[in-house]
């Protein structure tokens, strides 16, 4: 019983490690790629791709290369409203501290996408900024944070103007986060005091950071 608990502890761990090994790789794996990086036969992973994609986590491109399945997609959208909630509390404190519109940007698709918004309470204008609104990861503060917190730097970005005419941001990544790339910030109407509301965009990244690590 004990030898097959530890193969059956294995064969997830290859698993798993396949599905991110395939996350990784923009182009996609051929089952020898795939073999080479997880230290196996071709036919072991050949059966961890048989059952990955009879649930959906993989599929082979017109090439034959492995790429993701759309049940990863349900997965992570199942699990983007715990993400959002656990969010929350740090982005309220954000939005009425900065007076502006805070929100919490994940990646999907490749794009930044506001998983949450809060507006302050306080203010007579501010942006309104829907859940689910889309844009590239290289215009935008919050774009902008995400791709600084992939090549590791954790300080706040400032952008003017890139995504709306007249809005401003200032946005920080949220790091340490195993399997989220992500970035809190602020949007408003009005040039934003960067030094300020960097150090709370900052707060509030780590905040998120500590309640959804």
């Amino acid at each position: 019983m004990v030898g097959r608990a530890g193969e059956t502890a294995q064969t997830l761990d290859r698993g798993l490690r396949l599905l991110h090994l395939v996350a990784d790789a923009p182009g996609g794996l051929t089952v020898t790629e795939a073999a080479n990086r997880l230290g196996v036969g071709r036919a072991a992973v050949y059966r961890l791709v048989g059952a990955l994609t009879d649930h959906g986590m993989l599929r082979r491109d017109g090439g034959g290369r492995l790429r993701l399945g759309a049940g990863v997609l349900h997965l992570a959208r199942r699990a983007q409203p715990l993400l959002a909630e656990g969010a929350l509390p740090a982005l309220r404190r954000l939005a009425e501290q900065a007076g502006a519109t805070a929100h919490l940007t994940v990646v999907e698709g490749g794009e930044g996408v506001a998983l949450a918004v809060v507006e302050p309470s306080w203010t007579s204008f501010h942006v309104a900024y829907r859940t689910g609104s889309r844009h590239p990861l290289e215009l935008g503060a919050a774009g902008r944070a995400i791709l600084a917190g992939r090549a590791g730097a954790a300080g706040p970005v400032s952008t003017s103007g890139e995504l709306q005419s007249g809005a401003y941001g200032v946005a920080a990544p949220v790091l340490g986060v195993p399997g989220l790339e992500a970035s809190v910030g602020v949007v408003s109407l009005a040039p934003l005091d960067v030094e300020v509301v960097g150090a709370q965009v900052t707060t509030a990244a780590i905040a998120i950071a500590t309640a959804l690590g």
